[in-house]
């Protein structure tokens, strides 16, 4: 089980889980491509990652510009997705209609994006990861939305399992993690929110980015692994 020699395509690579699955994926003798919204996030992710690594500034909303990175990157062998934007819980009554759908267009339709264009470029043995989150389980008030994107991922990946065999379809879901999408907060009121999180858990830790990197690449070697939803999150739906 190695990625040595193997091409693997990471979509929200410059910063947070993807970033740390792209550097365990390099580490292992992958050749990376990674992905990012903003060119400075970008470039300031490569250099943090082996030589060697590739980078495109993509947004996973423009179809168009989806297809024409697969174009460039060719065949490949794993897909990583990752990428998201920062979440602001809002009930339901407070949004419009145009507010609520642009919640999920890049957490779910752009995976849907990158999966229908990479996908007939994996070589045989190959897959494909998505990321959703414990908030499709656990719920809380004003992430409706959220949960019914990270619910609908978790549906799709099953469903895309059947299909695009045997190319594996597989997703991590993660529970609470320190990366810069919770920069907004203030840091004293970020190590109190942590302190919470983590006192809900049964190991009474919050994540890290590396603990989910290893997840990824767990469901890039392990063959016999489609379909399936892969929980790191602490023990935090247990308890």
């Amino acid at each position: 089980m190695t990625l040595a020699q193997q091409r693997v395509v990471v979509i929200g690579g410059s910063s947070g889980i993807g970033l740390a699955t792209a550097r365990a994926a390099a580490l292992q003798g992958a050749a990376v491509t990674i992905a990012s919204s903003t060119r400075e996030r970008l470039h300031a992710a490569l250099t943090e990652l082996p030589d060697g690594t590739g980078g495109e500034v993509l947004d996973v909303r423009d179809e168009a510009a989806v297809a024409a990175l697969f174009d460039r990157v060719g065949e490949l062998d794993h897909l990583v997705f990752t990428a998201g934007d920062a979440f602001r819980p809002r009930p339901l009554a407070e949004l419009s209609l145009e507010d609520a759908r642009a919640v999920l267009e890049v957490r779910f339709w752009g995976a849907v994006t990158a999966v229908k264009h990479a996908a007939p470029r994996i070589r045989a043995g190959g897959s494909v990861a998505l990321t959703t989150g414990t908030v499709a389980q656990r719920p809380v008030p004003g992430a409706a939305l959220a949960a019914a994107g990270a619910g609908a991922a978790e549906g799709l990946i099953r469903g895309l399992a059947a299909e695009l065999a045997p190319i594996r379809v597989n997703a991590v879901r993660a529970g609470a993690v320190r990366t810069p999408l919770w920069d907004g907060i203030p840091e004293e009121q970020r190590a109190h929110l942590f302190e919470q999180l983590a006192a809900r858990t049964l190991t009474r830790t919050v994540g890290e980015a590396e603990d989910l990197a290893l997840a990824h690449i767990h469901l890039m070697q392990n063959r016999y692994v489609t379909g399936t939803v892969l929980t790191v999150d602490g023990g935090l739906l247990l308890a």
